[in-house]
């Protein structure tokens, strides 16, 4: 059973739609048994990384998702959070990725937030979660703050500067854009995910 992390995030809808077009059956929940249970997490964003610490803190889930041992998914804030440290807020993460969350550069000609499609470099080919996925395709952003480039980005994109749009570590992955809102090939990435 899927499980959607109920709590920290307000892209809910559009995610349980995309699962729902996917045929799959899911849960919205903050019960930390029934998420140690899940065969999948799905970490929703659309949230401040402060507001989610510290729902996730009032829900007592820190702990629980620190120790999932299953595929474990972080969308746009819901990624950002899986990190050691957030600007937004000045709050420390879950710690999953040992990096910190920055605000993206204010350039000439480019507005904050970074809303709307963009592409995506990949830059590990073999990863599972893009298999059928190639450079170039576009995805939907809906962001202020972005990881930099790291060892754990398994794809890219830039605005103002170049970001990490995915990141990978073992079983927790991470999208700064929404694949549930991204089309087919959002679509691909979720159903990478599940698979």
């Amino acid at each position: 059973m899927i499980v959607i992390v109920e709590g920290c995030g307000t892209n809910i809808a559009s995610i349980q739609f995309a699962l729902k077009r996917l045929k799959k059956d899911f849960l919205l929940s903050s019960d930390p048994i029934l998420i140690k249970q899940a065969s999948h997490v799905i970490i929703p964003g659309v949230s401040t990384a402060k507001r989610a610490m510290d729902q996730l803190a009032q829900l007592k889930l820190i702990d629980t998702l620190q120790s999932l041992t299953q595929p474990v998914l972080g969308i746009c804030s819901g990624m950002q959070i899986l990190f050691d440290w957030c600007e937004e807020g000045q709050v420390n993460g879950l710690g999953i990725f040992s990096d910190k969350i920055e605000k993206l550069p204010i350039k000439q000609n480019l507005a904050l937030p970074h809303m709307g499609w963009n592409t995506i470099k990949i830059r590990d080919r073999q990863h599972p979660l893009l298999e059928g996925i190639g450079d170039n395709e576009y995805v939907y952003f809906v962001h202020s703050f972005a990881a930099k480039i790291n060892h754990y980005s398994i794809a890219t994109t830039e605005y103002g500067m170049p970001f990490s749009a995915i990141v990978a570590k073992n079983n927790f992955l991470g999208t700064q854009f929404h694949p549930e809102r991204s089309s087919k090939v959002g679509e691909r990435i979720i159903s990478n995910f599940l698979q």
